[in-house]
C-alpha cells in the first residue's frame, strides 16, 4: 500500500529546490488532474477519478501531518488553517467516492482549494 509521503517522493523529480515552490507545483498537478477528470467527465473511468482523489488526499496528508508536528516553524493559526483545509478535503473527498454516481461539479471545491494554496505558495495569492 502507497505511503502519504509517497506523492512527495513521485513528484521530486520535478520538484523545485524552494519548498513552498514544491509544494504549490504538487498542488498545481493535483488540481490538473482533477480539472481534466471534470472537463472530460463523460469519457473518464471510476480509476481516473480514484487515483486523481487518492494523489490529492496523499498531498494533503503530508500538508496534515507536516501542521501537526510542534517543531514546524510556522505559526500555531497557519497550522491550525492547514489541518482544518486538510480536514475539510478529506471530507469533500469521502463525499465524491460515497456517491455511486458523483457529479463532475463535486471536483470544484477540491480544484479551487488547490489552486488558491498554489497561488498563495508561488507568491501570486
Amino acid at each position: 500500500m502507497p505511503r502519504p509521503h509517497d506523492a512527495y517522493a513521485n513528484a521530486s523529480r520535478i520538484a523545485p529546490t524552494d519548498p513552498r515552490e514544491f509544494e504549490a507545483t504538487i498542488l498545481t498537478r493535483a488540481a490538473g488532474q482533477l480539472q481534466r477528470i471534470r472537463d472530460n467527465w463523460a469519457n473518464e473511468t471510476a480509476r481516473a477519478l480514484r487515483d486523481a482523489l487518492i494523489y490529492n488526499r496523499r498531498i494533503w496528508t503530508v500538508f496534515a501531518a507536516s501542521a501537526a508536528e510542534n517543531e514546524h516553524p510556522l505559526p500555531r493559526e497557519i497550522k491550525q488553517n492547514i489541518a482544518n483545509l486538510a480536514v475539510f478535503i478529506f471530507k469533500r473527498t469521502s463525499e465524491i467516492e460515497s456517491q455511486h454516481e458523483p457529479a463532475p461539479q463535486m471536483l470544484d471545491t477540491l480544484i479551487t482549494i488547490n489552486r488558491e494554496i498554489a497561488a498563495g505558495l508561488y507568491g501570486r495569492g
